[in-house]
């Protein structure tokens, strides 16, 4: 009888067990249900179960939540229904919440133009990438889908990044960042480019390659990795490819190379011509390849100025191919990307915001004419002219670039070496006179007993600005015809409508009514000011005044030696110049001892009172006697005729 009691009393508890067994879950078929009925989530034992579900296990939950929202559901009315039926009084935390909160893991801080950036650990390694790039949206997507395991929309997505940009800018600090060269308390840092986010530290004690730099590196779109620097290398084996002609060239292109290492212009442009086969392009592939290696390396000329913008926002070293003429525009914007200067572009879909760019970036120009014809781009510059090279002398590409590969890390680190000498030495490095390109002929001085004799940089340098000068007046039709009215005399003053037409007639009816020749006394005035320093060089002196009580605009022009003695009657032309001296040709093992003989000597180019003698001997000369630039200036004035009535040429209205 016992047995059938304790049957009996356990009865009840087996049915009770049945029957909890039987109530279905209230998210099964949850998504079907809310196919067909947009409510069928919104009830009161669905919510608490959602609740208790977000709870214990968040990511089925954000993955329930993804698969309702693909089937209609309102998932924002629905969090919210959540929160009042679980007593919160408020809604839960949405994802752009959580994108925000995820993006506490970053350091956030900001540039000096505003950009919003963050440092984000990575693989152990530290990355630096502006809040707008898609490599911190891509970061912050894949945070967002290990916690909640769904991926966030994409209004979600720009909300957040619009919260985190203002704690960048208005929460985190200022600091400076770079593209490949960077700089900080005296050192030099150069961005590696590889997957470490590694660079090398640079100071006057020497280079080494470290993890974590102490300044930020902003990486760009095509941006590849250096070789990492090795010791042991020689200058000398980069000569093998590259076609350069003289040892001087070669001088200047190493020269332009370790410009390139320091994180400050101004930095010259280099400008290769020559005619078809005489691998300009190789050339310039091959020292982006080793200074600022790119997925495109070689570019065309842009178009715009906003184009040109983008260029040098994304990269260190701007390489332009087969160039066959600059406008006025870009010969502009080039001087002031040489020597640093600012470019402002209105930002897109604004009408007020502008973007900045403050920087000077190293260019490479090529082309098979003289592209560079006003004076002051070719100031800014270092010109070299390659010579075709022999079929016999060719080699094939795959076999060039597998030779340069195999040396890139041993060239780098021997330029690297050359840096911190030029570290050591700037300080206490001085020139018998300073170019335009003052900062840059210093540097490359310092840098310079490190790879060979010191003044052979200076002597190199002078010579090809020499060479520049004629280049520039022979393609500037203005200054030519000045240098030919010049021949005839020694002084011309004169209104700028009556010097018009004394160079139109020097000039010839062709070159006057071409389109290049100025069409107004105003152009011409421009055209002089901007030719001016060229003609100075060659002992041509350009003034402008006013005379008289009614200050009349007047021009004065006078050859080298004019003012030395007083004006006589008549015309006295000028002493026929100096031939050149003829350039010695390349010797590969000459230690850059055979200088370039050029007409700079004292009487070139001038009146000489005695016979004239040949091209300087020496290059690297004190000032006094090897000044190129004022050379002209300094010479003794020819002997004069006596005196007549005319004390002065004047041609006025």
């Amino acid at each position: 009888m016992s047995d059938g009691i304790v049957c009996e009393d356990l009865n009840p508890i087996l049915d009770a067990i049945d029957a909890a067994e039987e109530v279905p879950d209230p998210l099964d078929g949850l998504v079907e249900k809310s196919t067909e009925d947009p409510g069928a989530a919104f009830t009161p034992e669905v919510l608490e179960r959602l609740a208790a579900l977000k709870a214990e296990d968040r990511a089925s939950f954000e993955a329930l939540r993804a698969r309702l929202k693909k089937a209609g559901c309102r998932v924002t009315a629905l969090d919210e229904a959540m929160a009042e039926e679980s007593g919160d009084g408020g809604r839960g935390p949405t994802q752009a919440d959580i994108l925000i909160d995820l993006a506490g893991a970053a350091e956030l801080f900001h540039s000096a133009d505003g950009t919003a950036l963050a440092d984000l650990t990575i693989n152990d390694h530290r990355e630096t990438w502006p809040v707008r790039t898609k490599g911190f949206r891509r970061w912050l997507a894949r945070q967002f889908y290990e916690q909640t395991g769904g991926a966030p929309s994409s209004e979600a997505l720009q909300s957040a990044l619009n919260v985190i940009e203002a704690k960048a800018h208005f929460d985190g600090p200022e600091r400076p960042v770079f593209i490949r060269v960077g700089g900080l308390d005296g050192r030099l840092y150069l961005d590696l480019g590889d997957e470490a986010w590694r660079a090398v530290e640079i100071d006057a004690t020497g280079w080494r390659v470290i993890n974590e730099p102490p300044v930020r590196f902003r990486r760009a779109a095509g941006m590849q990795p250096l070789a990492v620097p090795a010791p042991g290398g020689s200058v000398e084996a980069l000569r093998a490819f590259l076609n350069v002609q003289s040892d001087q060239d070669f001088v200047l292109v190493v020269a332009w190379a370790l410009a390139v290492l320091r994180n400050k212009g101004p930095y010259p442009a280099l400008v290769l011509s020559g005619e078809q086969g005489s691998a300009k392009s190789t050339f310039s592939a091959i020292l982006r390849s080793l200074l600022d290696p790119n997925t495109a390396p070689l570019r065309a000329l842009p178009r715009e100025d906003r184009d040109l913008f983008i260029a040098a926002s994304n990269g260190h070293v701007l390489a332009f191919d087969n160039v066959s003429g600059l406008p006025a525009w870009i010969s502009d914007t080039l001087c002031r990307l040489a020597t640093g200067g600012g470019f402002a572009v209105r930002q897109l879909y604004t009408d007020q915001d502008e973007v900045l760019f403050d920087a000077a970036r190293p260019v490479i120009l090529n082309g098979i004419e003289d592209i560079v014809t006003r004076p002051d781009l070719a100031d800014r510059a270092v010109f070299l002219t390659l010579e075709p090279i022999p079929e016999e002398r060719r080699r094939p590409e795959a076999e060039l670039w597998a030779a340069f590969e195999a040396e890139r890390a041993r060239l780098l680190g021997v330029l690297l070496d050359a840096v911190v000498e030029g570290l050591k030495r700037l300080p206490h490095t001085h020139l018998p006179r300073l170019p335009r390109m003052a900062d840059f002929a210093l540097w490359a001085s310092a840098c310079e007993t490190a790879i060979w004799p010191a003044g052979t940089f200076w002597s190199a340098y002078c010579g090809n600005r020499d060479e520049a000068v004629e280049g520039v007046i022979d393609a500037d039709p203005v200054a030519a015809a000045v240098r030919a009215v010049m021949t005839e005399r020694t002084v011309w003053t004169g209104t700028a409508s009556d010097l018009l037409g004394a160079l139109g007639e020097a000039a010839g009816e062709r070159i006057a009514k071409s389109k290049t020749w100025p069409d107004s006394p105003r152009a011409l005035s421009g055209r002089l000011r901007r030719a001016a320093t060229f003609l100075r060089k060659i002992g041509i002196e350009v003034s402008f005044e006013r005379e008289g009580r009614a200050r009349t605009r007047i021009i004065r022009i006078t050859a080298a030696g004019a003012d030395l003695v007083p004006e006589r009657g008549g015309v006295q032309p000028s002493a026929p110049s100096v031939p050149s001296a003829p350039r010695p040709k390349s010797i590969p093992d000459n230690d850059f001892a055979a200088p370039d003989p050029r007409t700079v000597a004292n009487d070139a180019d001038a009146r000489a009172s005695g016979p004239v003698d040949s091209a300087r001997a020496n290059s690297l000369k004190s000032k006094d006697e090897t000044d190129a630039d004022d050379a002209d200036a300094n010479c003794a004035a020819q002997s004069e005729p006596e005196k007549t009535e005319a004390t002065s040429w004047r041609a006025r209205l």
